[in-house]
């Protein structure tokens, strides 16, 4: 359900346990997912594998021919005192297409069907939050979530295959993989409320905007024109998006930011809404509307701009920060 929240239990292992914990993560070809998440830092160990299969110790050849039912599959073992599931399971969705079945990328076949496998129920809480916010960000959604039934490793030649063939194929970007070694902010720190609560929560407008893709009046907003020194975060979440250190007057009306305050924070989705071709912006936890991404600008000092809705985010004063608990992202302000 859109809005489940992590109960108290589930949220305190997937942050404080000092416990190696694990979680197997199907993506299309393991040879990119197993490179991905062994970037991530907090990640101890990735062994690429085979999951859920009917057929004990399935051989590659099996596997590929479809009579296993397996699916290429990464274990990731992580240390939930350095990184969360949440935010495990947020890169892994940076780099998937969720809305699509039995293929990732180039490949096709039952083998690189999407799924998130867990073996306990706490940990079975959070995939299915951040399942949510996912189901809600893209409306079509194939990825499995399901408990552990088995997990056999693969043979030897695939485990660390791009470290060992740097040249090797690998359906997802080498971006995508550098952005989750820079990660700044934890997604095991904020969580999406309930639908009731939002609602609740926030102005018509707030809500329209960030729940419904509306688009509130140029110039006629709280932040436009606003550049004191602070962060502006999701006013859903209170998870922190921009920095007034990359905010710039671009003249559009609108906030305009270089670059969020982590890449790992926002989502860009195809946008093809009133005849237009553009990139919107989502959070990651709420998967709050926020605006759009325009690339090659050269009125950005990056040229990039991200035109973003005031009415999506909540400005945290510099002077703030600490005392609002931001006080650890004070070093990205300047």
């Amino acid at each position: 359900m859109v809005g489940a929240k992590i109960n108290d239990k589930a949220a305190e292992v997937s942050k404080t346990s000092n416990v190696t914990r694990e979680i197997y993560l199907a993506g299309g070809c393991f040879w990119g997912m197993e490179k991905l998440m062994s970037s991530l830092p907090g990640v101890i160990r990735v062994t690429s594998g085979y999951a859920n299969s009917n057929k004990a110790q399935p051989s590659y050849e099996e596997v590929c021919g479809g009579a296993t039912g397996a699916r290429e599959t990464v274990k990731v073992e992580y240390d939930p005192q350095q990184v969360s599931l949440s935010t495990v399971l947020f890169a892994y969705f940076s780099v998937l297409d969720p809305t699509v079945e039995n293929r990732q990328g180039n490949d096709r076949g039952s083998q690189y069907q999407t799924g998130i496998y867990y073996r306990d129920a706490d940990s079975g809480k959070v995939v299915a939050q951040a399942a949510a916010a996912e189901r809600k960000r893209w409306g079509v959604f194939k990825v499995e979530i399901k408990p552990l039934e088995n997990f056999y490793p693969a043979e030897e030649y695939h485990q660390k295959y791009l470290e060992k063939h740097p040249g090797g194929y690998c359906h997802i970007s080498p971006r995508a993989i550098e952005r989750v070694k820079h990660l700044k902010v934890d997604a095991g720190d904020y969580q999406r409320p309930e639908e009731a609560e939002i609602k609740a929560r926030l102005t018509p407008v707030q809500y329209e905007i960030t729940q419904n893709r509306g688009t509130e009046p140029p110039f006629k907003n709280d932040y436009n024109g606003l550049f004191l020194k602070g962060i502006y975060v999701d006013v859903v979440t209170g998870e922190p998006l921009f920095s007034s250190t990359d905010k710039f007057e671009s003249g559009c009306g609108w906030p305009a930011f270089s670059k969020p305050i982590d890449p790992n924070v926002v989502v860009e989705q195809t946008d093809t809404s009133f005849g237009m071709r553009r990139t919107e912006v989502t959070s990651r936890i709420g998967s709050s509307h926020l605006g759009h991404v325009f690339y090659g600008e050269g009125v950005s000092p990056t040229g990039d701009r991200y035109c973003i809705d005031s009415a999506s985010l909540r400005f945290i004063p510099y002077e703030e920060m600490e005392a609002k608990g931001y006080g650890k992202y004070k070093v990205l302000v300047k």
